[in-house]
């Protein structure tokens, strides 16, 4: 049985929190400081802390969720560069909360078997090609790529063609713990829209006159590794509505099938349009950047020579305060 500290200042809190995770088959511990987390940090090997943002962990290894009364992007980033998991907004939405607390320990279960095979993937990294440049910029490029590779973050990256969207979505992928399994990309651009929805989510055997035999969309194939989205911008309204759903259940429908499969993959986009734009002028979504990329963190590009760098930065981390589904 997995075992959780949720660790608040507020004993309401941490009542409500208790009594729900016994009720889903979780054993669970609280305190109200880190004094009271240490000792139980000390006799008790807990698989997963939830903490209230405003309270200091104690020093351990063990995975974290924030929750915070405070849903300002400042506050996002710090519990992101922390090291947190997720990052959620009171009040606490119990739906979203369990699902990211059975993501976590489901991670941590897996560790072991995934930390070898990415390993071995990094160990061959040289297969991926380099970021040149030695500037400052160039350099601040890399770094972030390091601090967001390993929290498993949606990310968007923008900006305009020929600046290297795709080549920080593969180092991403190289520096994650997802590195051992597929990275699977989709030009969303290039393929036509009445094709584009059996492309990312596959299709039956006779779903439509050329469908001769089961074919498994971008989103299967990259599952337990990373799909990458390249030019999201360019998607219709209605592969939109469908993407969304898939991000906001983690579970797919092929063409022609009305069973659901599910779907575990990180998510990163890029594309070289002003989705804020897009969204004014109707051609976007307005809630799929917030799936998306919630938690996200919005990179920009850089020049094909490396010599400046404009907008490439933790820009913005937008977390969506809504019940999934």
């Amino acid at each position: 049985m997995a075992k959780v500290l949720i660790l608040d200042q507020s004993k309401s809190i941490r009542n409500t929190l208790r009594e729900r995770l016994e009720f889903e088959g979780i054993a669970a511990e609280s305190a109200e400081n880190e004094a009271a987390a240490s000792v139980l940090c000390e006799r008790i090997p807990f698989d997963l802390i939830i903490s209230d943002h405003e309270t200091r962990l104690p020093e351990s290894d063990v995975p974290f969720i924030v929750l915070s009364s405070e849903a300002t992007v400042d506050s996002a980033i710090k519990a992101l560069r922390n090291g947190a998991q997720d990052y959620l907004t009171k009040p606490i939405d119990m739906n979203r909360l369990m699902q990211s607390i059975r993501q976590t320990l489901e991670q941590a279960a897996e560790a072991p078997r995934t930390a070898a095979k990415a390993k071995a993937k990094r160990s061959s990294a040289g297969h991926t090609e380099e970021i040149i440049g030695t500037s400052e910029q160039m350099q601040h490029v890399r770094r972030l790529i390091d601090k967001v590779a390993p929290c498993d973050a949606r990310v968007l990256i923008t900006g305009e063609n020929g600046t290297g969207k795709e080549l920080v979505a593969r180092w991403l992928h190289a520096k994650s713990n997802r590195a051992g399994a597929p990275f699977v990309e989709v030009n969303c651009a290039a393929i036509p829209s009445e094709l584009i929805e059996s492309e990312l989510f596959g299709h039956e055997r006779g779903a439509f006159t050329s469908a001769i035999k089961q074919r498994k969309g971008k989103f299967e194939q990259a599952s337990g590794g990373t799909l990458f989205m390249d030019e999201i911008g360019d998607m219709s309204l209605a592969a939109q509505a469908k993407v969304l759903r898939a991000l906001q259940e983690r579970k797919i429908s092929r063409v022609g099938s009305d069973k659901d499969v599910d779907v575990d993959v990180r998510i990163i986009a890029a594309t070289n349009k002003n989705l804020r734009e897009e969204i004014k002028k109707g051609n976007f979504r307005e809630d799929l950047p917030d799936q998306s990329t919630a938690p996200a963190r919005t990179l920009g590009g850089y020049s094909p020579a490396g010599r400046s760098l404009h907008r490439y930065d933790l820009r913005r981390i937008r977390h969506a305060a809504k019940t999934d589904g």
